[in-house]
């Protein structure tokens, strides 16, 4: 057999096998700083797929079950803008449960949450601003806090990581304030050598001890050297202590410390106490949790800022608690009351409520009306904080396909961050000619590092990018991600 005919052989032996299987279809320059990390072929998996090209650019182990991190909001904010509509919002209630007399209600104040996950301090000082406005002064009953539209109340905050104090881990609540969180700005004090803190809000209960001491150096893992002994508030005292007792370096400039102390009534009453008095309002009583009466009228009902924007939150700063607010919305998109088989409600009024199980039939039932099979996907929170979450890259990049011909794609492709621009990618990638070019989310956990979204080449062809590591080095890949994006921007 001649050369010839031996290379045609060939190329047709080669074309009939997957893309996948070839490990050295990987770009020389990825390849190299996967190598100098430690990273292996079999711990990567890669889908770049041209828009409107009938097959991929690159499928390396594209079809493995891979943990995505943080990249798995992207299959929760898409479904969230389909199902729910990117104006969406959500609903907080007040109802006054008693009498008003003028502006004195001689009775309890109960708010009612529905899952907003941007009932934030600028959004609850609102709330508070907009119940003083109806004309009420002085309350004398209690604040009572219904966060019954949520069923999580077996959620385990600590279950993650053992952090239960870590914003990050906060579990989703119907009446989430503030995402139940207290921010600790520290400034370094060149003049006195110290770290001036300031915490916002400044909670009652709250014992704070600063013996920070500032020095030089790289600003290296900062979260390490703060020393801090950290103590969340106990039930029944209601009180939470910081002692600070390492080192700041003064090169980390102003940084902020998100904590999350106080369980949902203590935090919630001390800062409506704060803002109600701001506003000039009276409160008497105490705080309790409770369900507002069917029926009743609210005297007040906040809307929180669309999902669009809330979508933007969400995947340019990965905000997993705005993540797992929204994905226990989808649960209640298509859900149903159900009732005894006689039509007949005894006892109690019957509730419908959000869970983690409506969530995910939610999620699968709106995949399958999109003809999207994904049956190695797990999904546990939609936020990708889970050791357990998994979708292959081929699937991830099948949705990213669709969602570009999906009516919300503008909505859905202006929430990812841009690379040298914003977000999480702002400090990736400057000063290349990748830098404004690509829509990237991110995501990392030890373990992990992912990215996935758009970019635009130097052709000004649309190309969809999935890079999915796991691997205990995984850290390091970042080199090779950054990389494979410059390959695809220049390529031919």
């Amino acid at each position: 057999m001649t050369q010839c005919k031996i290379a045609i052989v060939l190329y047709f032996v080669f074309a009939a096998i997957p893309l996948s299987a070839f490990s050295h279809n990987l770009p020389l320059s990825v390849n190299h700083a996967l190598k100098q990390m430690g990273i292996p072929p079999s711990a990567v998996s890669i889908y770049v797929h041209e828009i409107g090209a009938a097959q991929p650019l690159l499928a390396i182990n594209a079809d493995t079950a891979m943990n995505p991190a943080s990249v798995m909001k992207l299959v929760t904010t898409f479904a969230g803008l389909e199902l729910l509509g990117p104006a969406y919002t959500w609903k907080t209630e007040l109802y006054a449960n008693g009498v008003l007399n003028g502006d004195v209600l001689q009775g309890d104040l109960i708010i009612r949450g529905y899952g907003d996950p941007r009932l934030n301090l600028e959004n609850f000082w609102l709330l508070t601003r907009r119940l003083r406005q109806t004309g009420l002064r002085e309350i004398t009953g209690d604040l009572v806090l219904d966060n019954s539209y949520f069923d999580t109340l077996d959620l385990d905050q600590a279950a993650f990581d053992g952090k239960p104090h870590r914003a990050y881990n906060i579990i989703p609540e119907a009446l989430l304030v503030n995402y139940r969180t207290l921010a600790l700005r520290l400034i370094p004090q060149a003049e006195s050598k110290g770290v001036r803190i300031v915490v916002d809000p400044l909670p009652e209960s709250l014992d704070l001890s600063n013996n920070l001491k500032l020095i030089g150096g790289k600003c290296d893992d900062w979260h390490d050297t703060l020393g801090a002994d950290i103590r969340p508030a106990m039930k029944g005292t209601g009180r939470a202590s910081i002692v600070f007792n390492g080192a700041y370096s003064v090169n980390c400039g102003e940084k902020t410390l998100l904590l999350s102390l106080h369980d949902s009534p203590t935090y919630t009453f001390s800062l409506f106490k704060q803002l109600w008095a701001e506003q000039g309002g009276v409160f008497r009583g105490k705080v309790r949790t409770g369900i507002a009466p069917e029926g009743m009228l609210p005297l007040e009902t906040h809307q929180s800022p669309t999902l669009a924007e809330v979508v933007r939150d969400i995947n340019k700063f990965s905000n997993n608690i705005s993540a797992r607010q929204l994905y226990l919305a989808l649960g209640m998109a298509t859900a149903r009351i159900t009732r005894p088989a006689d039509g007949v409600t005894r006892g109690a009024t019957i509730r419908n409520t959000a869970n983690l199980a409506k969530s995910n039939a939610a999620i699968r039932q709106w995949l399958a009306s999109r003809h999207l099979h994904f049956p190695e996907l797990i999904i546990e929170n939609g936020s990708g904080l889970s050791r357990n979450e998994r979708i292959s890259a081929s699937h991830l990049g099948q949705l990213l396909l669709s969602a570009f011909q999906s009516p919300v794609m503008p909505e859905f492709l202006s929430s990812l961050p841009i690379t040298a621009v914003d977000g999480t990618m702002k400090t990736r990638l400057n000063d290349t000619a990748v830098a404004g070019q690509a829509h990237i989310k991110t995501g990392s956990l030890e373990g992990v590092r992912t990215m996935a979204g758009y970019m635009l080449d130097k052709s000004g062809r649309r190309v969809i990018i999935v890079f999915l590591v796991n691997h205990p080095k995984s850290g390091g890949a970042q080199l090779a991600m950054d990389a494979l994006l410059e390959w695809i921007y220049d390529r031919p």
